[in-house]
């Protein structure tokens, strides 16, 4: 079973930075794609960035590109996501899901999930 965990959400202002983590269990770390998604209160689930299984490749939402970061570290089975020129807009849940599927966009096709970290960008 692969479990995901996911740190380091908070409070920050409006044009800092944060990092968020996702720590993964199980061997099988470095064979899934990666991605983070985000979730703001009475909205949908939405896709921000990932990354394919061995960091190479990457995708991000055009809302946080240029902006937003997203790498691996297959030696710690952790994916992160470095967020630079936050906005309030940003401030959302963030999940990280694991799948075999590389680069989607689609919730649906990740089959692992976190339980989110709040960030909440203020004004």
């Amino acid at each position: 079973q692969v479990q995901l965990v996911e740190s380091g959400g908070g409070l920050v202002q409006a044009g800092g930075s944060l990092r968020v983590s996702c720590a993964v269990s199980g061997r099988t770390f470095r064979t899934y794609a990666m991605g983070w998604f985000r979730q703001a209160p009475g909205k949908e689930r939405d896709f921000v960035a990932a990354v394919s299984w061995s960091g190479t490749n990457t995708a991000y939402a055009d809302s946080v590109k240029g902006r937003f970061t997203i790498s691996r570290d297959n030696a710690k089975n952790t994916v992160y996501l470095q967020m630079n020129s936050l906005k309030p807009e940003d401030t959302a849940v963030y999940y990280c899901a694991a799948g075999v599927v590389s680069g989607t966009r689609r919730p649906g096709e990740y089959d692992y999930w976190g339980q989110g970290t709040q960030v909440t960008v203020s004004s």
